[in-house]
């Protein structure tokens, strides 16, 4: 076929879109780990022959999908083109060659057409468990941290590798689970290339060059555009969260110039020596969509869209760690690039980014087995469970924060009847935290209770991931702080926002998770948006008063009305 027109073109791009969606919602109907099924964090992506993204699924987080933007590479490097093959499956859980830790298995996969090489597809997804000490931040290396899988075949010419699922398995608590979830990833690419071919059948295509050189194109062209647009300027960023047993500052300092973005993180913290630090594959993802989501939300994410975005760190920074640091809870420091990056941003583009949130998702693993102080009953088990929950996010120049909501992972809260099916945890509470939002022109987002839990006659160690306990959320232009986190025993022992700790029998663990920050003065904000939230439970009678002068009056009225059934 010759002489192709652009509205063609745009098509098959929007077909590419609509393919790897495809392929990433054939993970979620296959996947056996809650975290792919139920929270999505996953990725699925299309590349053409040299290893550029072409199309990101929407389904799915922006540190997997911006960070395996760069994985390909590596697979064609370590694999070798000239050996690859029809039928072959490739797969690591390199850290800095992957998505930034153990627990992500990446899977590509070539794709041929008439026994050409075309082009690749990749996905990945967070796995419950890869051995090692568990997931968590307790590692002292990523030696530590779990079983290692280099970049390698796990199908040769579609033959399984039996030796590397034996390995696999013999290494990991979960071992049905993982390789299910292999699985799962492999079958999703099938259908990715499957959809493709289809694609290229019905417009006689021999290859990608062209759909390939049509998006690139016009990506970078637009990004550019915006880009362009911008005044030109230089402002610094900062951040100071509560890190593992020291606080860390993140630092960065941001630089719009002509057909680019400069992200700098010079003077960010030193190497923790627990896991919490990030490989700067996950930096850069993190910086680049908060960039983009700033910027250019509209264009989609691809090589091209995203190169005009560049991202520095000194080595042996928390944000640009290299082997063998810890890196097992990268999140709970990259989650926070964003809005450290609009902290600068705010300086130079002002009424545009929103408040701080929670940032980092409020991740616990319990793991659980029969209880050891006295007899445990015949079908007591061990078991692995992971969930994933939010805080809110932050407030937005014209709109609240979001209740619950993890801004910039987008990874989405577990249901408890979810959790409880897939180990003998019982979730005693979860509901919105009233509060919690930062007062301001703008509330901010809820954060959650959240109280957990195990079956008789089980104890269990819990693995926390949280941070905003000293450092919470910090308002904008005048907006309140977010609410900070809080974690404890049922029995009145403290506990630690990060780190393995171990719950006896008999107790439960009682967590508050941070809320989102105001933006904008309280005294500004809309009466009646006050009144909505004070009637839907959102804040306070105490709350209504300290932030927004409402006098013991006013909360009555408002209160009859609401119990009434008025609608605010």
């Amino acid at each position: 076929m010759t002489g192709i027109s652009q509205v063609a073109y745009q098509v098959m791009w929007n077909r590419l879109i609509s393919v790897v969606e495809e392929q990433a919602q054939a993970l979620v109907r296959t996947a056996f780990s809650t975290s792919v099924r139920e929270a999505g964090d996953l990725s699925a992506g299309v590349y053409n022959e040299a290893g550029q993204m072409l199309a990101q699924a929407v389904t799915g987080t922006p540190g997997h999908v911006n960070a395996m933007a760069d994985a390909v590479g590596h697979f064609i490097r370590r694999i070798g083109r000239e050996t690859m093959a029809e039928g072959d499956v490739y797969i690591t859980n390199d850290p800095w060659e992957g998505t930034g830790h153990l627990h992500d298995i990446t899977i590509v996969t070539p794709s041929f057409r008439n026994g050409v090489l075309i082009g690749f597809f990749a996905c990945t997804a967070h796995i419950v468990d890869i051995g090692g000490r568990g997931f968590g931040a307790d590692a002292n290396s990523v030696y530590e941290e779990g079983l290692y899988i280099p970049i390698m075949r796990l199908f040769d010419r579609g033959a399984v590798d039996d030796t590397l699922i034996r390995i696999i398995r013999g290494n990991v608590r979960e071992p049905d689970q993982l390789v299910g979830d292999i699985y799962a990833l492999a079958t999703c690419n099938e259908i990715g290339h499957r959809r493709l071919i289809d694609m290229m059948d019905e417009f006689d295509l021999t290859d990608l060059s062209g759909v390939s050189d049509f998006v690139l194109t016009n990506s970078r062209k637009a990004t550019l555009e915006r880009i362009n647009a911008l005044t030109p300027g230089t402002a610094d960023g900062q951040m100071r969260i509560d890190g593992f047993s020291n606080p860390v500052d993140l630092r960065v300092k941001l630089t719009i110039e002509k057909d680019r973005i400069l992200s700098d993180w010079k003077g960010t913290s030193g190497l923790d020596k627990k896991g919490i630090n990030v490989p700067l594959v996950y930096t850069k993802a993190y910086a680049c969509y908060a960039l983009k989501c700033a910027i250019a939300p509209e264009i989609p994410n691809n090589a091209a869209s995203l190169a005009p975005f560049e991202i520095t760190a000194p080595k042996d920074s928390i944000v640009n760690a290299v082997h063998p640091a810890p890196v097992a809870l990268r999140h709970v420091i990259g989650h926070m690039v964003p809005d450290t990056v609009y902290d600068a941003l705010d300086k130079l583009l002002p009424d545009l980014v929103p408040a701080e949130g929670a940032g980092c998702l409020c991740n616990f693993q319990v793991s659980l087995r029969p209880r050891t102080d006295a007899p445990a009953p015949e079908d007591a088990r061990r078991s692995e469970v992971l969930t994933f929950n939010s805080g809110g996010s932050g407030a937005r120049p014209m709109l609240d924060g979001m209740n619950a909501t993890a801004f910039p992972s987008g990874v989405m809260t577990m249901p408890v009847e979810a959790t409880e099916q897939v180990g003998p945890v019982i979730i005693w509470r979860k509901e919105l935290r009233p509060d919690s939002g930062g007062a301001g022109k703008t509330r901010g987002g809820l954060g959650q209770y959240m109280d957990v839990g195990a079956r008789e006659g089980h104890e269990f160690d819990i693995s926390a991931m949280f941070d905003r306990v000293d450092h919470p959320a910090r308002g904008r232009r005048g907006g309140q702080n977010g609410g900070a986190t809080k974690i404890g025993r049922s029995d009145g022992v403290a506990m630690q926002g990060k780190g393995k700790q171990f719950v006896p029998h008999g107790c439960h663990v009682e967590m508050s998770f941070p809320g989102g920050a105001g933006y904008g003065d309280p005294a500004d904000r809309d009466r009646a948006d006050i009144a909505r939230d004070l009637a839907g439970g959102y804040i306070s009678a105490e709350y209504a008063s300290e932030f927004h002068g409402f006098s013991a009056q006013q909360i009555a009225d408002i209160q009859a009305r609401a119990t009434k059934g008025e609608v605010f």
